[in-house]
């Protein structure tokens, strides 16, 4: 596994949970999803730091 693959990751099982193909035109879920993802981690890891 690639470092890209292991950023992509947790995008890539969604899709394939729902049952697209995620290096198609259902990109765009893999990479919402992903963006959601490490948002949701940025966000805790900010508000540890900060506390």
């Amino acid at each position: 596994m690639t470092l890209s693959e292991a950023f992509l990751w947790p995008g890539t099982k969604v899709c394939e949970r729902l049952g697209v193909d995620p290096e198609g035109e259902a990109a765009l879920i893999r990479w919402m999803v992903n963006t959601f993802v490490y948002l949701v981690v940025s966000l805790i890891i900010v508000f540890l730091i900060m506390a």
